[in-house]
């Protein structure tokens, strides 16, 4: 099962419950009319269940992937698509979708998600998937997505809520010097998908400071480093989509930043449900 994050891993499910209602409501209307097949994909769906636990107290928690199958009004999805690395979470994960809904047509596979998003963009492009509409979900615990698998689904019909590292991810990788390995560089890379020398250029100053010795060079972090790579990342979106929502942000209970959570669509419509439902749960803090 997956632990209990904070009261942000509730409110994460409720915005994209919510935000699937009135994906629902629109498509019940225009799907019959033009054939739609509407299917949810989750990338790193766990095991479906969540524990909270503090002292004695312990309670679990229902996760996104059973809560998008409960969906029955206005309508459900035609397929669900759900995909876990981890084989203990994969595991209860068949057992929460696939073994709880036998009549629903799901699909849970153990595989890296990268390589299942790949393939849905390689699907949505054939003959045979022309005609589907996607829900995606793309909730990792670190910096595990990677930016060309995104690329993938540009001019796609998707519309992709995806959860940003910002604080646990990005910012931890920038270290204040400017000294970061090439390990953590790569990963930086094939995370925004950008070059070394670009990532330095938003993120650090350079400047010559006089000294005893002469001039020699200094290098310092940019202020708000996790803000500004939750608006490169946004940036970036908006490269392959048309439109990419304001974030919810996930604060733990000291009010440091962890996660950004936004929502990236070609349609106009989705783009304004999408904000309007995270402004009400900014507000809620």
């Amino acid at each position: 099962m997956n632990k209990f994050g904070g009261n942000w891993t509730e409110n994460k499910i409720e915005i994209l419950v919510e935000y699937a209602k009135a994906y629902l409501t629109i498509m019940n209307i225009h799907a019959p009319k033009f054939g739609w097949k509407l299917m949810y994909f989750d990338g790193f769906a766990g095991s479906g269940l969540i524990v909270k636990e503090k002292n004695e107290y312990r309670k679990e928690i229902i996760g996104a992937a059973r809560r998008i199958i409960e969906i029955d009004q206005p309508c459900s999805f035609d397929e669900f698509y759900f995909v876990e690395m981890d084989a203990e979470n994969f595991k209860g994960l068949k057992q929460t979708t696939k073994d709880a809904f036998p009549k629903k047509t799901i699909h849970v596979q153990q595989e890296d998600c990268n390589v299942k998003l790949d393939a849905l963009a390689a699907f949505l492009r054939s003959n045979k998937g022309k005609n589907h509409k996607i829900l995606a979900f793309i909730d990792p615990c670190g910096m595990q997505l990677k930016w060309e698998s995104l690329e993938q689904l540009k001019d796609l019909p998707v519309d992709i809520w995806i959860l940003v590292p910002t604080g646990m991810g990005v910012s931890r990788l920038l270290k204040n010097d400017g000294n970061i390995s090439d390990a953590w560089l790569q990963k930086l890379e094939v995370f925004l998908g950008m070059k070394r020398d670009d990532i330095f250029k938003f993120f650090y100053k350079e400047q010559e400071v006089q000294t005893l010795f002469g001039a020699e060079k200094s290098v310092t972090k940019e202020q708000k480093a996790i803000e500004r790579s939750a608006d490169l990342y946004k940036k970036r979106l908006g490269d392959i989509f048309k439109f990419v929502s304001e974030a919810y942000v996930l604060k733990t209970d000291h009010n440091t930043t962890l996660f950004h959570f936004l929502m990236a669509s070609n349609n106009e419509k989705a783009h304004k449900i999408a904000n309007d439902i995270v402004t009400k749960y900014n507000k809620k803090g």
